[in-house]
């Protein structure tokens, strides 16, 4: 008979043993449910959504097509494209009593806040009816994910001008999900080319696996709570800056290199000092990220400014690293294009980590509705290492009379 195996490492556990075993940290390797939603096939640069290339797919449809597929398993014919495009652009509104308090909302923290963005989100959960999905029908809680999905744009840009000192800008229904969170924010009719763009970053960024603000989703929705508190928990998670706040911070390390004779000091500084290169790395791939891949492209096509600055970079990031880091596979991730590109499209830096969470709000809810039909909570065990006990109550210590 073969011997236990330690999930985590893929280990034979000691002979005899039953109880549990210690994971790697972050969970790295470990696989923690089954889906249908997505895949990330890390060492082949391949990633796709419910069985499809998620770079074929970002390439040649829309936000809409894409949208579709994660909530119902396949891409819509010509006319379940049409109805629901229909369907998600008359969902856009945020509800009265939410929209009245957008305004104090926004006071409370500069343009493109995810601290707004999840108030406001939490607001329109509870303005729309969200309860414990066991308390609901699945019908009730499929209808309160597209909603708070389709309404999720109009939040980010309405918080953004406001907190800007510009009035709203409300929703079109006569424009796509991503023409119309762009007019929203900028109040102009949307560029073309700058919508494509955008469309582009949004389909490539739907989902991507087990990634933190996802499993965090299903963490929280499995304990029964409602849409909007699990959304709120994943907004959480998508705002440390090792999640969705990189490509912004991305622009950050580019502003500091300043010019192209400044690259390769500051970039050998920076990793012989231990310091992260943002946009570079990830925890699944080893090759280049094929998002990163699209975005060049999408860059190179808008004629940025900064894309033959950023290219320069990339290269020369990626050959220190191989030199002073030699074995560890790092490369351009999809913030380190993503930056580019959103600028190109007249996307203010604020906003890159809100349109993120625009994007990945459809890969939380596919996530939690998959979650919800086979429910077991997630309760996991952790490692003690402190002193040993019991431990022995110290002479000096005396209890609190009462």
């Amino acid at each position: 008979m073969s011997s236990p195996v330690n999930a985590a490492a893929g280990t034979p556990a000691a002979a005899g043993t039953t109880g549990p075993y210690q994971a790697a940290a972050g969970l790295a390797d470990v696989s923690v449910s089954s889906t249908k939603v997505s895949d990330v096939l890390g060492r082949l640069g391949f990633y796709h959504y419910r069985g499809y290339n998620a770079v074929d797919i970002a390439r040649r449809g829309n936000f809409e097509d894409a949208w579709y597929l994660m909530l119902h398993g396949n891409l819509p014919t010509p006319q379940q494209r049409a109805a629901f495009a229909a369907e998600v652009a008359g969902l856009r509104e945020v509800p009265g009593g939410v929209a009245d308090l957008l305004p104090a909302i926004a006071r409370l923290s500069g343009p493109g806040s995810l601290e707004s963005l999840r108030t406001a989100l939490s607001l329109t959960a509870q303005a729309i009816g969200c309860r414990p999905w066991g308390d609901q029908t699945p019908e009730q809680t499929l209808g309160q994910a597209i909603r708070l999905s389709a309404v999720m744009p109009t939040l980010a840009a309405g918080l953004y001008r406001l907190a800007s000192g510009q009035e709203v800008v409300p929703p079109r229904t006569d424009l796509g999900y991503a023409a119309s969170y762009l007019y929203m924010i900028t109040g102009a009719e949307p560029d073309e080319r700058a919508t494509y763009a955008v469309e582009r970053y949004l389909m490539l960024t739907i989902d991507h696996g087990f990634n933190n603000s996802t499993f965090a989703a299903r963490v929280i929705a499995s304990s029964g709570a409602d849409l909007g508190a699990v959304l709120t928990g994943a907004l959480g998670a998508l705002s440390g800056p090792l999640h969705g706040g990189a490509p912004a911070r991305v622009f950050d390390m580019l502003d500091a290199i300043g010019t192209l004779d400044n690259a390769e000091p500051w970039l050998r500084h920076a990793i012989e000092h231990g310091d992260k290169l943002m946009g570079f790395g990830h925890r699944i791939y080893k090759t280049l990220d094929p998002r990163s891949e699209l975005l060049h492209e999408v860059a190179q096509e808008l004629h940025s400014d900064r894309v033959a600055f950023s290219e320069h970079v990339e290269k020369t990031a990626v050959a220190l690293l191989a030199e002073l880091k030699p074995g560890r596979d790092l490369y351009a991730n999809v913030e380190f294009y993503a930056g580019v590109v959103l600028e190109a499209a007249d996307l203010p830096r604020e906003m890159f980590t809100p349109t993120f969470a625009c994007s990945r709000i459809v890969g939380w809810v596919a996530n939690v509705l998959e979650q919800i039909q086979d429910n077991r909570i997630f309760r996991p065990l952790a490692k003690y290492v402190g002193p040993d006990a019991p431990r022995e109550l110290p002479a000096f210590w005396q209890p609190a009379e009462h």
